[in-house]
């Protein structure tokens, strides 16, 4: 990726969507449903995809209608709120963007960067020249990089071959073929732990939807 991020360094918003939900999917736990806010790690709700380490990144990934979606966050690595010349992370976007939900991160110094996706492109507000990093790279290198993505899902796919390897997973998830069925045929998780597949079914419904 480019520091800071351009809009070529994200891939179609479909695809990011695919890989970012199968791991939502997978780390999906009846406990962790209802946590809103407080929760951390990587799930899917009715606003989206979600990705907080409760300390320096936090991420939301929303459809907003057919084609339409929007990334906004913040990691530690960005620069954009404390460049010495404010920089307007909104300008340009178009009308359909959740204006009420980005003015109130805004509002309380929470965004780092916004970016949005129609017609199969993404897009995002005119940076300076100097501003060295807006936090792209570091909050989205783990979904955006396929390596990184399967390295994500090493801890969360068994590898005994009694079920879809993780290529076999991202390829399904990619191709938009990933049923319950599917994850079905998991074992447990590398880990020995049960997997919870009716959270892991509403995570998947969720996703789809």
């Amino acid at each position: 990726m480019h520091y800071p991020g351009l809009p070529t360094d994200l891939p179609a918003a479909e695809r990011l969507w695919a890989g970012w939900a199968l791991v939502a999917v997978l780390q999906a736990a009846t406990e962790d449903e209802g946590r809103g806010v407080h929760r951390t790690g990587i799930w899917v709700d009715d606003e989206g995809l979600h990705l907080d380490d409760c300390g320096c990144t936090w991420w939301t990934f929303s459809r907003l209608g057919e084609g339409r979606f929007v990334l906004y966050g913040e990691d530690e690595a960005s620069g954009v709120k404390w460049h010495e010349s404010p920089i307007d992370m909104l300008a340009g976007g178009p009308d359909w963007l959740p204006y009420e939900e980005l003015r109130d991160r805004l509002a309380g110094n929470e965004l780092g960067c916004v970016y949005w996706y129609e017609n199969g492109a993404w897009a995002r507000a005119p940076y300076p020249e100097d501003l060295d990093d807006d936090g792209l790279d570091c909050g989205m290198s783990r979904f955006t990089e396929r390596d990184e993505l399967l390295a994500l899902m090493a801890d969360l796919v068994d590898h005994d071959g009694s079920g879809p390897d993780a290529r076999a997973l991202l390829d399904a998830a990619e191709a938009g073929a990933l049923t319950q069925a599917l994850l079905e045929r998991l074992g447990e998780r590398p880990d020995g732990e049960p997997r919870d597949l009716p959270a892991m079914t509403r995570a998947l419904t969720r996703a789809l939807t």
